[in-house]
């Protein structure tokens, strides 16, 4: 008597992230669950769940909530081991309340988007040029905002200083109330009103020079990596290096991420929507995307109205003259993610790290 051989079981993965422990959950080719595992977010954990995985079956597709947070790591991890990785949105308010919430059911529900085709986007790598520049952005951004606020308590105390310390300093740009505060004398232990402004306001001036440091050399760091990795897309008239750098991070290290251009018209916030009513016919442009993104294309195309012969052109065709309106803004908005489109996704695909299979 013939045995028919036992069909091969191809699994599918969810796993609900957090800080310290991640939760898988296993569900095979038809849905059926077939264990949930628990690990700790190392590197001991993530060996675990692979081989406890592998017993199960084929690995067929990991889908993972939080990969640019949380799962960060995992999403990395799995990678480079040839595993196929889906970024899964967090459930909806609506299932919530219906299936309630816990760890096994956020990843059961993050397995089964996979395995239904809702889930399909590719998360950002994480492992190449771009991901070197969201961590300098991040932290230029930080000092920026913090130079800004020693800048507002500077002007501050000028407005509250005695009125011999006030007439020193007001009406004077920030950079020369930097230096003149610099140089300022208050001794080591201010007993007077005057000499605790003087103390206070030198405190802030060396520490305003020394994030004006920090931040000259963030953006050395940022233009060597981003003309480095887009030089085509910095050439163009118009682009600067953090307008590149903030699409850079928008689109990720893997240009496979960007299907077409309309995908990265609507990862911008360019691709237009229609917007009708009654008689009016008209489109709009996409009101999601990456908000960082469309503000890096509505100032390159600001900055072409200015300085590009095509831009000032278009602007005299549609309106007689030379004054643009955010009509035209928002077409110059999309003509742009259009020309970008294909210089990003070629510097990506010449930056992309090979992902080689581990051991």
């Amino acid at each position: 008597m013939s045995t028919m051989p036992e069909a091969e079981v191809f699994v599918t993965l969810g796993i609900d992230t957090h800080k310290h422990t991640h939760l898988v959950v296993a569900l095979d080719q038809l849905g059926r669950r077939l264990d949930q595992l628990e690990i700790p977010t190392t590197t001991a954990g993530f060996v675990e769940l692979y081989a406890w995985a592998s017993e199960l079956g084929t690995i067929d597709t990991v889908g993972i909530e939080g990969t640019g947070a949380y799962g960060a790591g995992l999403c990395r991890w799995l990678r480079e081991r040839g595993l196929v990785v889906v970024e899964v949105e967090r459930p909806d308010r609506k299932l919530r309340r219906n299936a309630g919430k816990s760890d096994p059911i956020d990843a059961e529900a993050a397995a089964r988007k996979v395995l239904s085709g809702e889930a399909t986007v590719t998360p950002k790598s994480g492992a190449g040029n771009v991901e070197m520049i969201r961590v300098l952005r991040l932290t230029r951004r930080s000092a920026v905002v913090s130079r800004s606020q020693v800048t507002n308590q500077l002007h501050a105390l000028t407005v509250t200083s005695p009125p011999a310390l006030r007439e020193q300093l007001e009406g004077r740009t920030t950079r020369k109330r930097v230096a003149i505060a610099a140089k300022f004398r208050p001794g080591d232990e201010p007993d007077t009103v005057l000499a605790a402004t003087r103390y206070a306001m030198k405190k802030l001036a060396l520490r305003f020079r020394a994030l004006d440091a920090e931040i000259k050399d963030l953006d050395r760091q940022l233009t060597r990596l981003v003309t480095t990795t887009a030089p085509k897309v910095v050439a163009l008239r118009g682009v600067g290096i953090h307008t590149t750098a903030t699409l850079l991070v928008t689109a990720g290290d893997n240009a496979e991420r960007l299907r077409s251009e309309g995908a990265f018209a609507r990862l911008t916030g360019t691709a237009p929507m229609p917007a009708s009513s009654g008689q009016t016919d008209r489109f709009r442009l996409s009101r999601g995307g990456d908000r960082q993104a469309n503000a890096a294309l509505h100032l390159i195309a600001v900055n072409r109205l200015l300085c590009d012969p095509r831009s000032k052109a278009y602007v005299k065709k549609r309106t007689g003259g030379t004054k643009a309106n955010l009509d035209i803004l928002r077409r110059l908005k999309r003509y742009t993610a259009r020309e970008l489109y294909p210089l990003i996704v070629e510097a990506l695909t010449e930056a992309e790290p090979d992902l080689v299979p581990a051991a």
